[in-house]
């Protein structure tokens, strides 16, 4: 497998063209079912594997669980600020910086498996109060220089969490 295949084991996230309620409904429960799909693959996991890579240069597998309620506790509240605010400018943050502390690295992934299980409960109850025209609101992601819509935003956060589920499954299996 080349690295750029272990890297995007899914691909790259593409926004389709059309953008409805099917498919608003598809991501969310792509989102939903996500925590259980980690559990699922991550219950009988060893130490060693753990701490394997999921590619050259990559993260361990420990740091990918820890990295997923990370991003997805940032995404729940993009999603509140461009419900509440008008066009706001989300904050970024160092996920790469983020998965190098201590907990990353060496944390019960169980934390972690629980925090991505409740801030994903708190994500859908909130996703699923929203009208189609609220997902065309948009926010500035200043590191990337542009506006994103809502609707980009659920379909780029349903592809990361399978995005890295891949990582965790890919490992597992290799191991």
């Amino acid at each position: 497998m080349d690295l750029e295949q272990l890297k995007y084991p899914i691909g790259q996230f593409t926004m389709p063209e059309v953008f409805d309620e099917k498919q608003s409904k598809i991501w969310i429960s792509e989102i939903e079912a996500l925590p259980e799909q980690v559990r699922n693959a991550t219950e009988n996991i060893n130490a060693e594997l753990l701490n394997e890579t999921y590619r050259p240069g990559g993260w361990t597998v420990k740091q990918v669980i820890h990295h997923l309620p990370d991003s997805h506790m940032n995404a729940y509240i993009r999603f509140k600020l461009a419900i509440t605010e008008e066009v706001p400018v989300i904050r970024p943050y160092h996920e790469e910086l983020w998965a190098e502390t201590e907990e990353a690295k060496n944390g019960d992934i169980e934390m972690s498996v629980l925090l991505l299980k409740a801030v994903h409960q708190r994500l859908i109850s909130f996703l699923k109060t929203l009208k189609m025209e609220d997902y065309q609101r948009r926010y500035i992601h200043p590191a990337q220089g542009k506006k994103f819509t809502l609707a980009h935003m659920l379909g780029m956060y349903a592809w990361h969490g399978k995005h890295h589920l891949a990582h965790i499954k890919t490992t597992i299996h290799r191991g």
